[in-house]
This record gives C-alpha cells, structure tokens and sequence, in this order.
C-alpha cells in the first residue's frame, strides 16, 4: 500500500495545523491544532473528524502553540488513545496552554449561555474543560533532541531543534514502505538565527518530503537586535515624560523574550531603573518552565542561569497573580512597564491597563506581536482615533509603537536558506501561511527548480 499524506488543517491559512500520514501498517498524526475564528465556525471545525481519532497509532507534536496542539482534549473526546511524542518542555508547556484554552472555553460559554438563557436560545457546550485539558498531557510521551525512536510498526521519528519556542522541534519522520524508507521532514514552525534565549534552527539532511510553514514567505525581518534598540528608544522617551509602557504580549515565547531584553537593557544601564511588572498568571507559570528546562535554551541563557544570573530575574521586575494587585497598579503614577496579556489585546489583564492608560499622552503602547485584522491590538497598531474597550469608546492618545523585528518565525530568505540545505527533495509542501504568502515562497522555489506544492485542506497525496 502507498503511503499517503493528508492535510487536515493549517493549509492557506495559519491556524488548526495537523497532518496525517497513513500506511498499510500505521496511521501517525502530525499535530493537532485548535482551529481559530469566528465561534460558530471555529467550534464545528475543531469538533468535526474526517478520520477515526481511534485508529491513530501514534502522533507526533511539534511545539505547545495552541494552533498546534490545542486540539488534542478534543481527539480524546472522540476516542484518541495513542501516544503523543514530543520534547520534555512542550509537554510542560502544552499542559499550560491547554488548561489555559480550556478555561478560556468555559468562560466564553458561560457568557454565551447567560444570553441564551435571556433569549431562550439552547444552551452550549466548552470544546473542553480546563479539567479535560489537564488530563490530556497524560498520554504525552517525552523524547530528546536527535533521539531516533519507533513510534509504529513502520514509522521511526527523530525530533531537530527548530528554535522556535522553547522545546520546538522540526520533525523527520522515517517511514518503512517494502524495501524502500522515506524520510518525511515537517518544518511548521521554524525558526530564526540569533534569536535571544533559542539555539538555531538544525537542518536534518536526506530528506525526501518536507512540509514547510510560509508565514513570511513574502516578507524579510528586520535582525533582531533593532527590537532591543528600539525598546530602549520607546523606554526613554516614555521615562522623560513621566509615562507608562503598557506592553501587550503573547504569554509564550514574547513575554520571556521581552523580560530578557529588559534585563540586558538595565544590565547595561540603557534605560533607567524602573518597575517592570509581569502581570499574568500564565505567563508566570511558563517563565518557571524556562528555568525548569535550560537544556533547551542557548548557551548563553544556560551559563547564565547556572551562574545565577537567570535573565528572568532581576531587581525591580516582579510576576503578579493576584488581581487586586494587578489593579493597584494603576493608581500608582510612577514610570512603570506592564507586560500583560493577551497578545492581541482582545482579552485578559491588558484591557485594564489599555483602558486605564490610553487616554493619557505621555503613555506608550508598545506592540511586540503581530495582531490579526478585526483585532482591537490591530486597530491600535492603526492608531485609530478610538477605540473601544468593554463597550466602552476611548480616545487613543498613548504614543503607539510597534516592533515588527521580535518574530520567531522564519522570514523568506531563512526560509530558502534551510530549504537549499535539504536538497535534494523531491516534493516541498507549503502550509501554515496566508495564501498571499504562501505563493510567493512557491514562486521563489518553482524557480529554483523545486517541486514546491500548495495543498488544500483535505487533499490527499502520495509519496
């Protein structure tokens, strides 16, 4: 029997990534993603299977992003009971994200329902429970970095480094078909050189397939060291005139990136002395992940820590739980940077802060992330003249800048670099990007005389 590649999601979009490889002997998933969007459509996409979540032999995670594993609670609904393989730190991590998604889920319910009961509508249901989520690490497996291990009766996976987030890892996947094997590479996310904190992205080699994230594959990043200098010239300029930075931020990967350049910037007497408020109970609990796994950071980070010179503490710089405390923040007039999420601005602390700070012209609002169309971070990276907030219209006076060189996601040279590094390959697979995107790097690689393909969702093909 052939083997057969599937692409259930994470095709000409960047969102619900997941893959299904099939044999005659073994079914292996790749990732399993949350798909995110409008509720109605969002709910029926990550509860609708066009496969058997029972017949799954093994499946293979690639990093803790929710839009890659933020689907797994739902498959054990349905029946998934194999094992999950991924790194050490993805499963902490995963555990975190997954509890955090599935009270996120209740919460969205219970607020939807309250109108239902009021309009006699049905009732809902979460996706899953913050309970549900919890008891899915349990079938996570851990696997070290270059480890080569049978995960089926034909399959062999070994997991590189992609340096993406903590833990991140570009998947090879050896598959036995009669006397010959393929290898099969999944690069979704990868990663960039020289990022703080990460080892560079390896490059497997001999790879006969490779599924290929394009999220920029039309765009170049700007090195990543303009991010700390233009951090310290939004810092000093907020200082001088007695103002807050409110920084919204991803709780994975940005907001440890962002407390590791502070740390520098203050090390090296680059901005003033100040209080730097972490205010996020999940973003807390994933620095603690970091210090938990220095295996998985760069030398450097790693020395550090073993010195004790951990780059995610330092004076003045304080993780805050507690929600009266993150109130209290602000009635104090004092200088202060706030990294609060949600990394888009459309939940949790960072509307307060947004909502107490905007109005006030010396404030900044420093943007570290990409915010999505429709989104109220996007309409502030805008700027538009108000925007509203719980309802509420206010008058966007903050200082607005925005960061766009603090990506972890490979830009369109790094992502033909790691390609021409692979050679040869008979068949390159471009997922994970917008379809503007995703045509450019195709246009890039057809020229180089490369099989580059775009699969729609669903499409099956051969190896």
């Amino acid at each position: 029997m052939p083997v057969k590649l599937r692409f259930l999601g994470g095709v000409r979009t960047v969102t619900g990534s997941s893959h299904l490889v099939t044999t005659d002997k073994s079914e292996v998933l790749i990732d399993a993603g949350l798909f995110q969007g409008r509720r109605d459509e969002s709910h029926k996409i990550n509860t609708t299977f066009t496969f058997n979540p029972r017949t799954i032999n093994a499946m293979v995670l690639s990093h803790a992003h929710v839009d890659h594993c933020g689907n797994i609670p739902s498959l054990i609904k349905k029946g998934l009971r194999c094992k999950v393989y991924t790194t050490s730190a993805t499963r902490d991590l995963a555990r975190l994200m997954l509890e955090d998604a599935g009270k996120i889920q209740e919460e969205d319910v219970r607020y939807v329902n309250k109108i239902n009961r009021r309009l006699g509508l049905p009732l809902r249901e979460p996706l899953y429970t913050k309970k549900e989520a919890s008891r899915a690490t349990k079938i996570f497996r851990s696997l070290s970095y270059n480890q080569r291990f049978c995960i089926t009766r034909d399959m062999f996976v070994t997991l590189f480094d992609a340096g993406h987030i903590l833990g991140s890892a570009i998947i090879v996947l050896e598959i036995k078909d009669g006397e010959r094997t393929i290898r099969l590479g999944y690069a979704v996310d990868l990663g960039r050189k020289n990022l703080p904190l990460l080892s560079d992205p390896l490059i497997p080699d001999g790879l006969d397939y490779l599924i290929l994230e394009s999220t920029y594959g039309g765009r170049l990043h700007a090195p990543i060291i303009e991010a700390k200098d233009k951090l310290k010239e939004a810092i000093n300029r907020t200082v001088a005139r007695r103002g807050k930075i409110i920084i919204p931020a991803f709780t994975l990967e940005r907001t440890q990136e962002v407390v590791f350049f502070l740390n520098e910037l203050l090390k090296e007497r680059a901005i003033p002395m100040m209080p730097v408020y972490v205010d996020s109970p999940l973003a807390t609990d994933i620095t603690e992940v970091y210090s938990l796994h220095p295996d998985y950071l760069n030398d450097k980070t790693r020395l550090a820590i073993e010195q004790a010179d951990n780059p995610f503490e330092f004076i003045n710089l304080r993780y805050i739980r507690n929600q009266d405390e993150s109130k209290r923040l602000n009635e104090d007039k004092r200088p202060m940077i706030i990294i609060a999420g949600s990394g888009m601005c459309e939940s949790g602390r960072v509307l307060h802060h947004l909502k107490n700070n905007i109005t006030d012209s010396r404030n900044t609002i420093l943007v570290v992330g990409y915010m999505a169309k429709d989104t109220l971070g996007r309409k502030i990276v805008e700027q538009s003249a108000f925007v509203r907030i719980f309802g509420v219209e206010y008058e966007l006076n903050a200082e607005v800048v925005v960061i766009n060189s603090f990506s972890g996601h490979a830009d369109q040279n790094e992502l033909l670099e790691f390609v021409s590094r692979c050679l040869p390959l008979k068949r390159i697979f471009l997922v994970h990007g917008e379809e503007e995107q995703t045509k450019i790097l195709q246009g890039l690689l057809v020229r180089m005389n490369l099989d580059a393909y775009i699969p729609s969702k669903e499409e099956e093909v051969l190896l």
